[in-house]
Order: C-alpha cells, then structure tokens, then sequence
C-alpha cells in the first residue's frame, strides 16, 4: 500500500479532458508534435519539464492537427477524476493515484512557501489523451509529461508510464509515477522563485538546462524526504525510493543517446547523465531541504 486508506483527496486540483480529440480549424498556439521525427527523439527534446512552446522552432509548422487546431468534447462519461476521493481509491487505480500524489505534493509546498512567510500557487495537472491546446502550444502524448509556464499547469497522458518503461527501460512502480510529478513540480517551484530561464538554457553537460532539471529532481527528492508527513502517503519504503531513482536513470541523456542513437554526446546532453539525475534525487530526498539543491553553483 502506498497512499494512507483514509485519507481524503481533492480531485479538483487535477483536470482530467481524456477522450477528447484533435480537430483542424479554430485558433491556437504553435503546432507541436509530430514533424516526422517519431516518439523517441521528441521525447529527448522535452523529457520531464523541456517547454512544449519551444517545439515550434524545433519542429516546424505541422503536427498535432495542424495550426489552429482545437479540441472536441469526448464521449460523455470519459471523465472520472471526481471519484478520486480516498487513498484507498489511489491505490487502486492509476487516475486517482495520480491526484493522490499531486494532492501530496502540492501540501508540502504549500507549508514550504508557508514556513518562509511566502504563499504558494498551486498548479493543476492535467490529464489528457493524444493531443491537449496549453498556453504553450499545442502537444501532442509524444512530448512526455510537461510543465507550461504561461498556464501554470502539468501535463500528462498516463500512457507515458507505459512508455517509460517499454522504451527506457524502467521497472516502473508507483513511485516512479510520483518521481516524474515531483519532478514537474519542481519546474513550477522554479518558475514561482524565478529560476527558469526563457529559451531553455541551452546545452551541453554544464549547461543551464541541464542544472535547471537536475534541481527539479533535487526537489522531487525533498518531496520524498516528506512525503509521509503531508499525511497522504505511507513512510516510503527502500525498494520505493529505488523505483524513483530507476525511473531518473532511465531518462537520463547519456542512456537515452545510447539506446536511440548507439553513441553518447554530452554536448547534447539538457537534463543530465542516469548518474547524475539519480545524484540529484538522492541529495534532496537524504538532505530534505532547498539548500541542497543548489545545481547551479555545484561542480558537474
């Protein structure tokens, strides 16, 4: 058991518009997606928190319906996120673990923020399929799991963990989900301090894109560290800590250049090596606090 039986949860901090579809016409932002360039290699561009807005550059015009495109209603029913309302409901189905995990670190950061004299902003997740219109363009389920700064939101089509571990190899495990939810998270506890940077930060193994999502997975692990204490989850076990840090190592640059190119080039490299994002997990979730996520003052 993961999630607390009891505990209440709060479906209202996650939207859920799966079953909805993608159609031309209408107006939006930048068409993203598609482009030819398959799941994989987008996937290297925005894995865990790259900004979905950059695509359009990267890509192209075309993909995810074409420009201007809008989504349709989908079937009636197809929402069923209000039914998450205990830890027993997200333990026993994806959806709601989902909202119990977003419940969870959406508590610690909100007595985070408190503890300093700050107010927290929450940020809701959404939950889509194929394709979803954000502030940052349109997105397609190839971008992975992202974070939009224009609307403060995560994104997320649940078919990722699937992904994650038929593709890149991970064991996968419930605290895997969580690790990429805190993870985009912590991309929002970044733009509310006004860490991140327009544009990306560039690349290259000491680059700042690469510093930027390395803190994020320091922040997850301070997440971690509480994660029992927001009252949501059970005090985590060793062999769930080891299902987060699997789940770092499996998007970490280096293995993804190797498993979809044969060679690794750190020059590349956006988010950082398999050692260092678990590193980086490792040092928040032993440490606790902010203070030990400072990846941009730390030798790489």
């Amino acid at each position: 058991m993961t999630f607390r039986r009891n505990q209440r949860l709060d479906p209202s901090q996650v939207s859920d518009v799966r079953g909805r579809r993608l159609r031309a016409g209408g107006r939006g932002g930048v068409a993203i997606g598609g482009g030819g360039l398959g799941l994989v290699l987008i996937v290297v561009f925005v894995l865990l928190g790259g900004d979905p807005g950059q695509l359009g550059s990267v890509l192209g015009p075309g993909g995810a319906g074409g420009p201007g495109a809008v989504l349709e209603p989908g079937p009636d029913g197809s929402s069923k996120i209000d039914d998450c309302l205990t830890g027993a409901d997200a333990n026993a189905r994806a959806d709601c673990r989902i909202v119990g995990f977003v419940n969870s670190i959406q508590a610690f950061w909100d007595d985070e923020f408190a503890s300093v004299g700050e107010q927290y902003t929450p940020a809701r997740t959404v939950l889509f399929s194929d394709a979803v219109n954000t502030a940052c363009g349109q997105a397609t389920s190839q971008v992975g799991p992202f974070y939009c700064p224009g609307d403060q939101r995560i994104y997320i089509d649940l078919g990722f963990f699937d992904e994650l571990q038929a593709r890149f190899g991970a064991s996968g495990g419930p605290l895997a989900e969580a690790y990429v939810m805190a993870h985009e998270y912590g991309h929002h506890i970044q733009n509310l301090t006004g860490v991140l940077t327009p544009g990306g930060g560039g690349s290259g193994a000491e680059s700042r894109a690469v510093r930027t999502e390395l803190q994020a997975d320091c922040l997850a692990g301070i997440w971690a560290y509480h994660a029992a204490a927001t009252g949501y989850l059970e005090p985590l076990t060793r062999e769930q800590i080891q299902q987060a840090l699997d789940a770092a190592a499996a998007v970490g640059d280096d293995r993804i250049q190797a498993r979809t190119q044969g060679q690794v080039n750190p020059e590349a490299w956006t988010h950082g090596s398999s050692a260092q994002r678990q590193e980086w997990f490792l040092n928040g979730y032993e440490g606790g606090t902010t203070a030990d996520c400072d990846t941009f003052a730390a030798d790489l």
